[in-house]
Formats: C-alpha cells, structure tokens, sequence
C-alpha cells in the first residue's frame, strides 16, 4: 500500500488537467500510423475503457490494424483499486489491481512492460515524468503533448537525438471535453457535456511517418546582412523557417516551428552548447539559444533551435569544441 499512497500525487494531478481528446482529431492523426500496429499491444494507459475515444477508435479498429491486444487503464475513485481493461480477438477481459491507476504505479508499469506502443492523452502538468517513462521503458508511443514541452530540459535533448519528433499534427488549437467539475469552458452540448479550446497542442511520436522523408525545399541565398549572428553564439538567426538559406552549411538558429519541418536527411539538430562563443554564455541544460542569451546586436529574440544542413560532397562542417 505504500507504493499506492505515494502515487496519490500524481493521480491528484492528472485528474485536475483531463482533457478528453475527440475522436475526430484521434482519427486525422492515427490514420498516418496504420502500419506500425499490425501484431501490436497497444497500451492506452491514461483511459477509461468506457469514456475514452483512444479505447474506442482501437476497439472499433481492432482487426483493421490487425492488433494483438488492447489494453487500458484508468484513474480509480478511490485509492485501491484500478479497473484494467483488455481486448483480444478472444475477448474482452476486466479486472482490478491494487494502485491508483497513475501511469508510474507499479501496477500500470507491469502493464507497460507487455505493451509495444503507447498511444494517449497523457495529463500535461506530468509530461515531462510521463515522456521519461516512455523513453526508459524502451515503447514506441504517439502522445498528445503542449508544444511548449519542446524547450523542456528533459524532452529537446531527446528530439535532438532523433528519439522523439513531431507527429503529423502539430502546434494546433484543439478542442478537448472536460472534466464535469471543471468551472470555465467555451461550450456545452445538448448532453451537458463541457468543451474547451487548448492552444499550441502538438502529437510526440518515435513512430515514422511520411512528413520525416520530405525535405523542405529553400529558396533563399545567404547574405551576411540578411542571418546576423547571435552576439553569444557562433551561429546566423533564421528568423522564420520559410527563409532558411539553402547555400549555408554553419550552425543556424532557427524558430521551434522548425521542427514540424525536420527532415533528418536534410539538417542536423544540434547542441547549441557547442557553438557558445568563449564563456560569453552559461550551459544550458536543453541545448536551446534561449532567453537573454539569445541576444543579436544586444536585443534577445524567440527561443532557437541550432541546425546545420547535412554534409554534402565538397563541404567542411566544423563546430566549436569546449
């Protein structure tokens, strides 16, 4: 039991922060991963079997994608049991296990260790925990996150090491139904059922995808006057994507909307770390150019991702070393 009681924390949090996604937005991302889950156990482990529309686009999906095994766990009332939901092409099977239903008790990190992808709305005051989790656990996953969490310490160090990246669907304002206890929202349908909308929404994935193979094409030339550097970093400002250079092979930083471009083939995303001009800026923990650091002429400007165009025949890529 004590393992449950330190879980309750976590469980209070999420509750707090539920936001049931729509079927139809589920649907637009999904239909993009349809081959990955063939033979698959697909763990929904922030879901209510019964209210969930990740459990109902898998059940209602089932023997299309060809899965193995659904299984779902939700949120108990109480703090000592959690209902565990799952499917095959047997059946459905319900049963109960002691824990709150927190995705890190030890009950749902068994039901973890069977499944082969995770796919989910998990609560976004936990994501940071929540992606760390995925990642330690070795899972393939497709998760809805804020797009914020780019610049988190914890979660840019693994898209910048090709672990983590954008789904199809990102930066987007989406519609999600709320909790029944929740007191603000900006419509109710005939059900009483309360909505709300939620800006800068993105889909995390280490699924592929088609938009991870298709390169940007550029159209602009660089000119010193045009990508000034970064007073603390040896590296031009991008100002906005569309005007990435496509003849300049240094460090560039770029805006983080950069990343629903991101073609591995084509850039590398790189430590901003490497590219500090002397001492004239601190380590940061994310690899970002990133608050008053991110200076041009003595004026800071947006949070910045270093990238570099993939070496090509008759280039010289060098970086800073420290």
């Amino acid at each position: 039991m004590a393992n449950t009681n330190n879980n309750m924390p976590r469980a209070r949090a999420a509750k707090k922060d539920e936001f049931y996604t729509l079927l139809a937005d589920i649907e637009a991302e999904l239909v993009w991963y349809k081959q990955h889950f063939k033979d698959k156990v697909v763990y929904c482990n922030c879901d209510d079997a019964y209210t969930s529309n990740f459990v109902k686009f898998f059940q209602d999906r089932f023997e299309e994608y060809g899965l193995k095994e659904l299984i779902a766990s939700s949120y108990s009332d109480g703090d000592i049991t959690t209902q565990i939901y799952r499917k095959t092409a047997q059946g459905v099977r319900l049963t109960t296990d002691l824990g709150d239903g927190s995705y890190s008790s030890p009950a749902c990190l068994r039901l973890l260790g069977e499944a082969d992808i995770v796919v989910t709305n998990p609560p976004f005051s936990l994501f940071r925990d929540y992606i760390t989790t995925l990642v330690q656990a070795k899972k393939q996953f497709l998760v809805i996150g804020n797009n914020n969490a780019i610049t988190y310490k914890e979660l840019f160090p693994l898209i910048r090491s090709n672990q983590i990246w954008l789904g199809i669907h990102v930066n987007k304002t989406l519609e999600f139904r709320l909790d029944p206890s929740y007191s603000e929202w900006s419509r109710m349908d005939d059900q009483g059922n309360k909505y709300g909308k939620v800006p800068a929404i993105s889909w995390f994935t280490n699924l592929g995808h088609h938009k991870r193979n298709t390169a940007m094409t550029l159209h602009k030339r660089y000119t010193k006057d045009a990508y000034p550097q970064y007073d603390n970093y040896d590296a031009i400002n991008v100002s906005k994507v569309k005007d990435i250079p496509k003849d300049y092979y240094g460090a560039m930083g770029v805006p983080i909307t950069y990343l629903d471009k991101h073609c591995p083939h084509q850039f590398t995303i790189e430590d901003a770390n490497d590219y500090i001009l002397g001492q004239a800026a601190p380590l940061k923990p994310h690899g970002l150019i990133k608050d008053s650091h991110s200076a041009i002429g003595g004026k800071p400007v947006y949070a910045r991702i270093v990238i570099r165009r993939v070496k090509s025949p008759g280039t010289t890529l060098t970086k800073q070393a420290h």
